[in-house]
C-alpha cells in the first residue's frame, strides 16, 4: 500500500461515516509548496462528541490498528488518535480533533475543497495562508522549511501576507515569519 493510496482510504472513512475533514500535513503542503515525501496521513476531523470518529476509526479497522489510548499533541494542544497500517512498511495515520482554538476553528471554517494531482482525487484542505500560519506556530525546521518553500511556490504577490502576520501577533511567531521571509529566493 502506498501512502496516497492510505490517504484515500481515509477520507473515504470520513466522507462515508459523514464527518467533516481536512487533509494536513505533508499532503497539503505538496499541493501549495514544494513536493516532499512523508509516510502517514494527518486529517483533521469535526468530532466534538466522539461518536463521529469512532466511525471513521472502525471503518479503517481491517486496514489501520489504532492505538486506544488518545494522544495530546504538544504541537497542536489537540487531541489526536494514532493508528499504524498492517501492511509492510507500516504507514502511520493522525486523526486530529477539530478543538476550540480561534486559529484552529478559522482554518477549519475556511477550508477548500480541491483536487490533489497526487490521489486523482478531491479532498478538502487548508488554505496556503492557514497553512503557513499552522507551519509557523509549530515552529520545527520542518515546518519553517515547509512555510518558506509554501510562500516561494505560491508567491507573495498571491497570499495575503497582511493575514498571516496579523495571525503571528496573535502568536508570536512574527520573528519566524520574518526568517521565513528572509529566506525567501530573491528573483
Amino acid at each position: 500500500m502506498t501512502v496516497e493510496q492510505l490517504a484515500a482510504a481515509v477520507l473515504d472513512a470520513c466522507e462515508g461515516a459523514g464527518v467533516e475533514h481536512m487533509l494536513t500535513g505533508a499532503f497539503a503542503t505538496s499541493l501549495y509548496g514544494v513536493p516532499r515525501s512523508t509516510s502517514d496521513v494527518d486529517v483533521v476531523v469535526d468530532a466534538a462528541a466522539g461518536e463521529p470518529i469512532q466511525r471513521v476509526m472502525a471503518t479503517l479497522a481491517p486496514l489501520v490498528a489504532f492505538d486506544p489510548q488518545v494522544q495530546f499533541d504538544t504541537l497542536t494542544w489537540g487531541r489526536r488518535h494514532v493508528g499504524t497500517t498492517r501492511t509492510d512498511p507500516p504507514l502511520l495515520v493522525e486523526l486530529f480533533t477539530l478543538f476550540d482554538d480561534a486559529f484552529v476553528q478559522h482554518q477549519f471554517n475556511r477550508r477548500r475543497r480541491l483536487v490533489l494531482p497526487s490521489l486523482g482525487r478531491a479532498a478538502w484542505l487548508p488554505l496556503p495562508e492557514d497553512l503557513v500560519v499552522q507551519k509557523l506556530r509549530w515552529g520545527r525546521a520542518k515546518d519553517l522549511d515547509d512555510a518558506r518553500d509554501v510562500l516561494a511556490v505560491q508567491g507573495l504577490e498571491r497570499v495575503d501576507l497582511g493575514a498571516i502576520r496579523s495571525w503571528c501577533v496573535v502568536h508570536g511567531t512574527t520573528e519566524r515569519l520574518d526568517a521565513v521571509l528572509a529566506a525567501l529566493p530573491v528573483e
